[in-house]
């Protein structure tokens, strides 16, 4: 009776794992922008239903700029990473915002709860001392076992492109 009991805890336990955001070791694993979520693999970015957008691409110092993940589908989780266009190295910080943890380690957020959601508006600022090109890539989770990973926020290429975005 003791492990077939064991055996139900581990299982319910990998069906709910992460529900406050993504390990710190995100960052560094084998696959990076990739969940350890068992045998689930990232489904095709062409069939994302959600929209990951960027304020901007480009930045001065302490600029802030924000991602905005949304869609008509509600998600579960998020995990972005900044990282700088001209040496792929983390960059910046991540302002804190609801419901969200920070791993400055590596200079990317993620949700720090497992409630449905259906739009999050996260602000990065720039280091003090930097001009330069910033994108955002991660993983949008609908749920445990169906995500998106290696996604990368769409940003406007021109300053003019900015008030397209609204």
């Amino acid at each position: 009776m003791l492990s077939k009991l064991f055996v139900v805890l581990v299982v319910c336990w990998g069906v709910e794992s992460f529900p406050d955001g993504a390990p710190v070791d995100a960052c560094v694993k084998d696959r990076p922008n990739q969940p350890n979520h068992g045998q689930h693999r990232t489904q095709p970015l062409d069939t994302l239903p959600y929209r990951v957008v960027a304020s901007s691409s480009t930045f001065g110092p302490n600029t802030p700029i924000t991602v905005t993940i949304d869609g008509a589908e509600p998600f579960k989780g998020f995990f972005l990473q900044a990282r700088s266009i001209e040496t792929n190295e983390w960059i910046g910080s991540w302002e804190q915002a609801p419901n969200t943890t920070i791993h400055p380690e590596c200079a990317a957020i993620t949700h720090a709860d497992p409630r449905e959601k259906t739009r999050a508006t996260l602000v990065w600022k720039a280091p003090a001392n930097l001009h330069g090109r910033v994108y955002f890539t991660g993983t949008v989770l609908k749920n445990y076992s169906t995500f998106w990973a290696n996604l990368i926020a769409e940003a406007p290429q021109e300053p003019a492109q900015l008030q397209l975005l609204g």
